[in-house]
């Protein structure tokens, strides 16, 4: 499993870099966790761009998104919001809508800021925004306040309450991936077994007790 990172803050040595750096000692073996660096190549959205050849930061993105099981968002609160080259990459990961790589892809959101709050406004509009997306979001937050003193000498969380909860989100991602993956398994399968019954004449129909086939001179 491929777990994609993003952080909103641009800063070499942001606190909400070091929170993904944090949560990905967290993440089950099996699980590679990556930052991706490249917000702050995106240009800004523009339809006039978003032609037959995006300019390649863009075409990355989307190719890093898509083949990524699940994502991992830390964002600080700009102007009490999202900030906009965080923003500015998610309007261009969506797109175009028929190969949206954000459908149905599992995502949490988590935020540090050196304030009281913690990022708690721009985590909600954050998911707000992937909610918008298509994506699978977490109903979680986590608000790191106060974050210049958030972090132990080891790089982890001092609060041993924020560490908790840090852990469960890392774990109900990674389920959260996990389940969506064997569902959509499930439906792959289910659609090569409907292309074949078609090929065959057939409608197949399964129970969780026995598979019925009925074909074409049944019917008739």
């Amino acid at each position: 499993m491929r777990v994609l990172g993003f952080s909103g803050s641009l800063r070499r040595d942001s606190y909400n870099r070091k929170l993904l750096q944090a949560a990905a000692h967290l993440f089950p073996k099996g699980v590679v966790f990556e930052l991706w660096p490249g917000i702050g190549d995106l240009p800004a959205y523009s339809e006039d761009l978003d032609r037959a050849e995006p300019p390649p930061a863009v075409v990355r993105l989307r190719a890093d998104i898509n083949a990524a099981d699940a994502l991992l968002f830390a964002t600080p609160e700009y102007n009490s919001s999202v900030p906009g080259g965080l923003k500015n990459a998610l309007d261009w990961a969506p797109r175009p809508y028929a190969t949206n790589v954000l459908r149905q892809k599992p995502v949490a959101v988590v935020g540090a800021s050196t304030g009281f709050f913690g990022a708690v406004w721009a985590q909600a509009e954050l998911r707000q925004i992937l909610r918008a997306c298509s994506a699978l979001v977490l109903d979680r937050q986590l608000p790191l306040a106060r974050a210049s003193e958030a972090f132990s000498s080891d790089r982890s969380l001092a609060d041993p309450e924020l560490a908790a909860a840090l852990v469960e989100i890392v774990q109900e991602l990674v389920c959260l991936a996990r389940s969506s993956k064997v569902s959509c398994e499930c439906e792959r399968r289910d659609r090569v077994r409907a292309i074949a019954s078609e090929d065959r004449g057939a409608y197949v129909e399964e129970t969780p007790s026995q598979a019925v086939s009925i074909g074409a001179t049944a019917l008739g």
